[in-house]
């Protein structure tokens, strides 16, 4: 009985490791290929192949769209903003298996970014904008004016340029982590290279 057991145990890791990696690949060797964004399809979707990673990586951000002065971040820039040190967090994938562990972070919350580049409101009760994260790789996450400025999620959303006193080379010189969601994953964007805002018509 115990043997049996031990099969059916390894048998239960295996699934939830796959089902894990279903939810990140199209097939394996890539990290995310859904074409939809994630915050629709609930997947995390960049679409190339880990060994690739150094031809996405972006070293300025733009943003741009419906807003009163567009912006070009770089890490410099950020580091002139009202910088935040975020400690003890997780990636975790939409199963729920964690994918990194992070002791430290710097970056500037995403609201400050905006409120700096001035969201183009015609008045007090203009708030019909979304705000998309967009990757070099065309991945994307997606927020509404109210979850960023109505809402506690706007408090933990982040573009971080340093981990662990490291800076984000691999992952690109920005990314976006929104760390209020159940699942973090999803809306963690590597390889940052426009946060875009368009108003709703």
């Amino acid at each position: 009985m115990k043997k049996y057991a031990r099969i059916i145990a390894v048998v239960m890791i295996a699934f939830i490791m796959l089902q894990c990696n279903k939810s990140e690949a199209a097939k394996p060797g890539t990290e995310n290929q859904a074409k939809t964004s994630q915050n629709i399809s609930g997947k995390e979707n960049h679409k190339h192949n880990d060994k690739d990673d150094l031809k996405y990586v972006s070293k300025e951000v733009e943003v741009r769209g419906d807003v009163v002065k567009p912006l070009t971040l770089t890490v410099d820039s950020l580091k002139k903003m009202n910088v935040k040190e975020l400690k003890d967090f997780k990636i975790v994938c939409q199963s729920g298996m964690t994918k990194d562990n992070v002791e430290s972070t710097k970056g500037v919350l995403l609201t400050d970014i905006l409120e700096k580049a001035k969201i183009t409101q015609q008045e007090h009760k203009d708030r019909n904008f979304y705000i998309v994260a967009r990757a070099s790789d065309d991945y994307k996450a997606t927020f509404s004016w109210a979850e960023l400025f109505n809402n506690p999620t706007g408090d933990k959303v982040y573009v971080v340029f340093e981990q662990n006193r490291k800076s984000l080379k691999e992952k690109g010189e920005m990314i976006l982590v929104s760390l209020s969601d159940t699942k973090t994953g999803p809306r963690h964007v590597k390889w940052l290279k426009s946060i875009e805002v368009t108003r709703v018509k």
